[in-house]
């Protein structure tokens, strides 16, 4: 019964994200605010929605080894999986200057949750607080580049998030009620609350299923939770790669990280201290940093990610949860 639960919960976070990343993003579009903004900010963080809302839960429930181990286990599954098998579908071409501050955004972000090794293993309030503001400083920083983009850059930008998102250009646009703004901010609330009463049911439904075989919380968090909380950016980014966007894959990846360090452990430590385990400290989150700043050498070879390089990471995950399944679960 709870198998059932965990993946009806899975489709409902999954419909609801796709609903409030596209109504929002039509809604910003038509309201003149930029294809690069909007990708960068609705597609990139909306895409994590689903990650806000489960690890909100689990702090909400006292599950801070859910609501920690699905941050830093996103942030894993959306290099190691999403970006390498967007790459083994077409192979990722992008400049690093491209995305160099955002890249540096993103490591900064995961070397914050290395704190916890100097504050007794928890992350206070006080960082939760520096982090959120860290995200709006990014925000605003990336809308003022936005803003002095080229606008031939900004057309190019446009063209691919609405092919990416599905969303018709203005002049080939519906006018039908449901396709008015009106009708898509009412969608957008729709999806909030399909994400919300989803991942209700889906944390409790992993919970429930991986405690019946003895598998710890950080554990749980950073496997089954992250996994399926991810899936709004792995199904953003094959499309992407299948409509010739693949380089739209990657300021979703890099877009979704940040928001998921500074917005979602930011806000959720805001709520209540988030307490990291040990083996988080030593394994899991070096790791995430690891795999990070790997992007920096596979960017820079030809200026491109690869299918080889897509395939090694996809192979560094699954040993990665081998070792998750062998040494952190008693070889459940």
């Amino acid at each position: 019964m709870q198998i059932i639960v965990l993946l009806v919960s899975l489709v409902v976070i999954t419909l609801g994200a796709e609903v409030l990343v596209r109504s929002a993003s039509t809604v910003a579009l038509r309201a003149g605010v930029s294809a690069l903004f909007v990708g960068l900010t609705i597609v990139g963080f909306g895409t994590s929605s689903p990650e806000l809302s489960a690890s909100m839960y689990a702090t909400l429930d006292g599950r801070m080894g859910v609501s920690v181990g699905n941050v830093v286990g996103s942030n894993l599954f959306n290099i190691a999986v999403i970006l390498a098998l967007t790459a083994l579908i077409k192979p990722i071409r992008v400049g690093l200057a491209a995305v160099k501050r955002d890249l540096a955004v993103a490591l900064f972000a995961s070397l914050l949750l290395l704190v916890p090794l100097g504050t007794g293993g928890v992350i206070p309030r006080w960082l939760g607080a520096l982090m959120l503001v860290g995200l709006v400083t990014y925000l605003v920083a990336a809308y003022r580049k936005d803003r002095q983009a080229k606008p031939g850059d900004q057309a190019l930008a446009e063209h691919e998030v609405r092919s990416s998102l599905s969303i018709e250009e203005p002049a080939k646009a519906a006018h039908a009620w449901y396709d008015t703004t009106p009708a898509h901010l009412g969608l957008i609330g729709g999806g909030l609350a399909l994400l919300v009463f989803g991942a209700k049911w889906f944390v409790g439904s992993a919970i429930t299923i991986a405690q019946g075989y003895g598998v710890p919380e950080d554990v749980i968090g950073l496997t089954i939770v992250s996994a399926g909380t991810s899936m709004p950016e792995l199904v953003t980014s094959i499309v992407a790669a299948r409509r010739g966007n693949p380089d739209i894959a990657i300021g979703n990846v890099i877009g979704s990280n940040i928001f998921n360090v500074l917005g979602i452990a930011g806000l959720c430590a805001c709520v209540a201290p988030q307490v990291v385990s040990p083996e988080m400290l030593r394994i899991d989150i070096p790791l995430m940093i690891l795999v990070t700043l790997a992007l920096i050498p596979i960017m820079r070879s030809g200026g491109k990610i690869s299918r080889v390089e897509g395939g090694v990471l996809l192979l560094g995950y699954i040993c990665y949860l081998l070792y998750l399944l062998s040494a952190r679960t008693g070889g459940v």
